[in-house]
């Protein structure tokens, strides 16, 4: 699978990875993806909600090392 865009959101806590995702995501075109690391644990649930309220889809999340990643597509 293709990543298209990567966003590092490590240190910041919330609502901050998902402001930061929202505006990346506002750049990209539909279809596209965007890989997020972060390293606030309330991320998880945030990234699961934020993608259901926006349409977005979720292809993946993930935690190593205190890290967690998240691969977003883009409603097209």
């Amino acid at each position: 699978m293709s990543i298209d865009q990567e966003l590092d959101a490590s240190g910041l806590n919330c609502p901050l990875p998902i402001l930061q995702a929202k505006k990346q995501l506002a750049k990209m075109e539909g279809g596209q993806t965007l890989r997020i690391i972060a390293t606030d644990p309330g991320s998880v649930k945030d990234f699961d909600s934020f993608a259901k309220q926006t349409g977005h889809e979720l292809l993946e999340n993930g935690e190593e090392g205190g890290k967690f990643t998240f691969l977003i597509k883009k409603k097209g």
